[in-house]
């Protein structure tokens, strides 16, 4: 168990720290993760900004992520998703808009105090405060691996196993705290896992604002 998104970053860091990085950036996927993700770039020496992907939700289950959209506006489906009952092209269509206007809308709040950092010929840290279906990760490694970086990692504080293997997939390297055979949720591994707020976000965000901005 973590005592909280910081506790979690503090001992991530520890598994990162010393090895050889390229300009280091660290990406957070908001907003829980913005948490997880400055703590892990104060303790690196990183600079840090958010990457923004929303899950997209499962019909009438809408905890469930069938897949994710990124803020390029692809699309990850998980590989159960074609076997959900109820979903029609319609609804994905729809749940697709929805989700991009949220994405907008996060875009236009944090972008006023953090332009969006280059990527390019980077060491990329892609971060959250932990994996359930992998899919809003993979979503936003599509739109990392875009802009070509020098090299991208995954790290995470806590992630479902079979699922961690997908993300593998989308990046250079994985670097995760605990892998639990029993595996329900994220939030199971916190003692505190209070919501973040968009104030929260924009408030951490703007201590990593360029200084003229500042």
């Amino acid at each position: 168990m973590f005592r909280n998104r910081e506790d979690a970053a503090y001992q991530l860091a520890q598994r990162l720290r010393g090895r050889k990085l390229r300009d280091p950036l660290v990406l957070a996927i908001p907003r829980g993760g913005v948490v997880t993700g400055a703590v892990l770039a104060k303790e690196l020496g990183a600079d840090f900004d958010v990457v923004l992907s929303r899950k997209l939700r499962a019909p009438n289950h809408p905890e469930l992520a069938l897949g994710a959209v990124s803020e390029d506006e692809e699309i990850y489906l998980n590989p159960f998703a074609m076997q959900m009952p109820g979903l029609t092209d319609d609804y994905l269509a729809e749940e697709r808009r929805h989700q991009l206007a949220e994405i907008a809308r996060r875009q236009k709040l944090f972008r006023g105090v953090r332009p969006a950092a280059p990527l390019t010929d980077r060491s990329v840290i892609v971060t959250d405060d932990g994996i359930a279906t992998g899919a809003t990760m993979i979503a936003a490694l599509l739109t990392v691996k875009a802009q070509r970086p020098h090299e991208v990692i995954v790290a995470v504080p806590v992630a479902s196993p079979d699922r961690l293997e997908e993300v593998r997939r989308f990046c250079d390297e994985v670097v995760c705290l605990v892998q639990p055979e029993s595996f329900w949720g994220v939030s199971q591994f916190y003692h505190d896992f209070s919501t973040v707020e968009d104030e929260q976000v924009v408030k951490i965000l703007s201590e990593f604002a360029p200084a003229a901005l500042v």
